[in-house]
């Protein structure tokens, strides 16, 4: 091609999209540029007393649906089949799942026999309010508050308890601000398509992933809930790095951009500080409120759209026990903003991945806080100590699990903006970015988890869309 394409931000989705670029069959010159020293943004692992392995951010990757599968593949062309570490079906970390509510843990039901029991803490049998849900009208506005559609289509119950505690989970939000549309896409158009959400995710659910492989295969047959590598996440993003570095992609570390600026015959200067690069095309995998300050004046109304896009804070705390049990066998729990405003849930890493707590092995588990609390505290311009952090931390799991000892290892990491926020109208905002791009033909290419997922593995698939639309010549995002 003779094309250069600068990528921008080494977090995961820089690295999909620089990895799919580097393995076209006549693959553009890449030079990937991370701001930091460390490649993998939000994803990192760390070692502690007797190689226990504690993840500071993501800490399993779904292998469900399209998506599920080619991350798989993923693995698998890295060589990394050797080091994943299952979640199968019939195990108790897929299995249980519970809630923090009234100061006791709840499980979640499971199975259709479990939607006709009475599972505390709703007052009734989940059947009850499935069948409110079959029974409602097809909402008629083109997006909700998840509250909102959860309220109108399951009842008041589901939507405070079940609903406002999974957008605490995934987003570290607020279900009376985020968009449903574009947070839960699967449920917004199984009601658009089916008029029912249950009815909508039953008869999607037959259409399979298009990609396979004996690892995919494994994965299906076992029903696995979750996967991890031996070594923690972090294991993929070094691996994707070895990789590009072997196709010759040139990745420069510790190199902030200050900004982009347009050439004669559209092409981009990426400013670097002391330095600048010429490209063809920029990949944009740094957030969106990031890229909206890097973009020349031309570019306004886009850097307009773009930096409304907010993101939120997350303090992750992993503590480890020695000699100490959870009194329940599961995922973990989460807990609805009514219960605790500022605890998201906790983790119990120790049941999903044993072979990672290290020798002797202790007791892992990972405690999230975030929310209301947080962004009060960060509003006020509050000190956020690490001890501060650290005490909420022991207080909850001490509090919800009874580990009232201290912990033998304690590691806080205050995350600061880490997870975008898809508000009220999220959609609106993309489309008129992608307008933007479409009547100016600028090459530029959007990626990453500001826009269409958060998960790591929404964030690999935009990686490799945008590595799609560079390489079929389209100018735009």
């Amino acid at each position: 091609m003779g094309r250069t394409v600068v990528v921008l931000g080494g977090g995961i989705s820089g690295l999909a999209a620089s990895y799919h670029l580097s393995r076209a069959p006549c693959p553009p010159k890449v030079v990937l540029v991370e701001g930091s020293e460390r490649l993998g943004g939000w994803i990192r692992s760390v070692r502690g007393p007797g190689d226990a392995i504690f993840e500071l951010g993501p800490r399993g990757i779904r292998p469900a649906g399209a998506l599920g599968a080619r991350t798989l593949l993923l693995v698998s062309e890295l060589g990394l089949d050797s080091e994943v570490l299952p979640v199968r079906g019939d195990h108790p970390a897929a299995q249980n799942r519970f809630l923090y509510v009234g100061g006791a843990l709840h499980a979640l039901p499971s199975g259709l026999r479990g939607l006709f029991r009475p599972s505390p803490p709703f007052s009734k049998p989940l059947f009850w309010a499935g069948l409110k849900e079959l029974t409602t009208p097809r909402g008629k506005d083109p997006d909700e508050t998840v509250h909102s559609f959860a309220q109108r289509r399951l009842g008041p119950e589901v939507a405070s308890l079940a609903m406002d505690s999974l957008c605490r989970g995934v987003f570290a939000g607020n279900s009376r601000e985020l968009s449903i549309r574009s947070c839960f896409p699967s449920l917004f158009q199984a009601e658009q398509t089916h008029r029912s959400v249950l009815l909508g995710l039953l008869l999607g659910a037959g259409r399979g992933p298009q990609v396979d492989s004996a690892l995919i295969r494994r994965a299906r047959a076992e029903r696995w809930s979750q996967w991890s590598l031996r070594g923690g996440l972090e294991t993929l993003p070094q691996a994707l790095n070895t990789h590009l570095t072997s196709r010759g992609v040139r990745v420069l570390r510790g190199q902030p951009v200050c900004g982009l600026s347009l050439q004669a015959e559209g092409h981009w200067k990426v400013s670097l500080g002391d330095s600048s690069l010429e490209a063809d095309h920029v990949v944009s995998a740094v957030p969106a409120s990031v890229l909206s300050r890097l973009l020349p004046a031309q570019a306004a109304p886009l850097a307009r759209a773009l930096s409304t896009i907010p993101a939120v804070s997350v303090a992750v705390v992993n503590l480890q026990y020695q000699g100490a049990r959870l009194p329940v066998q599961g995922f973990g729990h989460l807990v609805p903003s009514s219960e605790d405003p500022g605890v998201l849930g906790i983790v119990y890493d120790s049941v999903a991945f044993p072979e990672q707590d290290g020798s002797p092995p202790g007791l892992r588990v990972t405690v999230m806080l975030g929310g209301s609390w947080l962004q009060t505290l960060e509003a006020r311009g509050s000190v956020l100590s690490q001890e501060l952090l650290r005490q909420q931390a022991q207080h909850a799991a001490a509090t919800q699990l009874g580990l009232k000892e201290p912990p033998s290892h304690c590691l806080v990491h205050l995350h600061k903006n880490c997870i975008p926020q898809y508000t009220l109208g999220h959609w609106q905002k993309l489309e008129a970015a992608t307008q933007f791009l479409a009547s100016r033909r600028l090459p530029l290419t959007l990626a990453g988890a500001s826009y269409e997922g958060v998960a790591v593995n929404d964030c690999i698939e935009s990686g490799r869309q945008a590595a799609a639309r560079v390489l079929g010549s389209e100018p735009n995002g």
